[in-house]
């Protein structure tokens, strides 16, 4: 049966990493009989350009239709003087939250020709293999009411509100629990219960799913320390659960630590391991349109695609050989270049991969 997948370019150097990607998703229908057909959409800043809206009903209509999501990236500063609930990451939170995109799955791993390229000593790093597991939907980025009012005394006050449901909590819990189970065994829920009712409120739900997950080892940590252990001795951790914005923030720290933001993929899930796939880096467009872009992540996005949503786990496990196989070779985009190495173009490094699942 022909799967569709949904293709959603965006901004800045989305356009790029997702032709890269696409290249990948040809090779794979001409030899290897994937069975997929590509749907494109405008989001983000594309989107406001040419329909006025981040989200359009076309988008999203594709979306939800779609068995799969490929995303590139959206935003830029030629967007940000507009109003903040018509900004092109609106169409992302939009597209989280229509699609009901709970659970966002955040790999940070470190392949061993990149060791070097950490900015940490290469025996801090090396073999680092963390899980961070980010609720989605809910807590502070989509917390009622918000915005900015006028106090009595005429100044002005902004506000945002961090909430989340027990059933929020809990389901989000049991995806990390399970892919713990699946790992090493062990995880650590991150908040800040020792200031915030909502977070200790979280530590208690996240707790008590535990009871169901005896063979997993439970630990919590706040998020302050959190990020001081991801940097002085990351490999401690397996998988990590966090809310929504702790999520945003460690998960890039974490990024860091494997050598570049360029090379980590992302999946966002729903109860039905429908998602949409994106590398976690975002429109950098200082260097949009200039072809030096690292395709990578984008192309790791792919197979954790293939992994979740279309089952196609072969697939999947060949992408990453080749992306490892690559890397081997020596091919380096600037961002993970190392010195006396040779950078790549964006269009090189996708060819390269290509080459190499021909070659498998």
């Amino acid at each position: 049966m022909t799967k569709t997948i949904a293709i959603l370019p965006g901004d800045g150097i989305g356009p790029e990493i997702i032709a890269e990607a696409i290249k990948v998703l040809e090779i794979l229908k001409k030899s290897f009989g994937l069975k997929v057909q590509l749907e494109q959409g405008l989001i983000g800043g594309a989107a406001i350009d040419a329909t006025g809206h981040p989200l359009p009903a076309e988008t999203l209509k594709l979306a939800k239709e779609s068995d799969a999501v490929l995303l590139g990236s959206v935003g830029g500063p030629k967007w940000e003087p507009l109003n903040i609930a018509i900004r092109p990451e609106k169409g992302l939170l939009g597209l989280r939250s229509e699609l009901k995109l709970f659970a966002n799955l955040r790999p940070a791993l470190l392949f061993p020709e990149l060791v070097n390229a950490s900015t940490l000593k290469p025996e801090i790093v090396e073999g680092l293999d963390i899980l961070i597991v980010r609720e989605l939907t809910g807590g502070i980025y989509f917390g009622q009411p918000r915005g900015i009012r006028i106090l009595d005394n005429g100044e002005r006050q902004s506000f945002n509100t961090l909430v989340y449901r027990e059933s929020e909590i809990e389901r989000i819990a049991r995806v990390a629990f399970e892919s713990a189970e699946k790992r090493q065994k062990r995880l650590c829920s991150v908040d800040k219960a020792n200031v915030l009712e909502a977070t200790e409120f979280w530590r208690e739900i996240v707790t008590q799913v535990g009871k169901d997950y005896p063979n997993v080892q439970l630990s919590h940590m706040y998020v302050d320390n959190a990020a001081m252990q991801l940097v002085r001795a990351p490999k401690q951790f397996d998988v990590m659960v966090t809310t929504n914005m702790f999520g945003d923030i460690l998960s890039d720290l974490a990024s860091q630590l494997t050598g570049s933001i360029g090379m980590l993929p992302s999946a966002s899930l729903d109860a039905n391991n429908k998602g949409m796939y994106e590398p976690i880096h975002g429109s950098a467009p200082d260097i949009a349109g200039q072809n030096i872009a690292n395709p990578l992540a984008t192309i790791l996005s792919l197979a954790m695609l293939l992994r979740y949503s279309l089952n196609q786990l072969e697939l999947a496990t060949t992408i990453e050989n080749a992306v490892s196989q690559v890397l081997r070779d020596g091919l380096r985009t600037p961002d993970i270049q190392e010195e006396g190495q040779k950078a790549v173009t964006t269009q090189e490094m996708g060819d390269a991969v290509v080459t190499a699942l021909q070659q498998a």
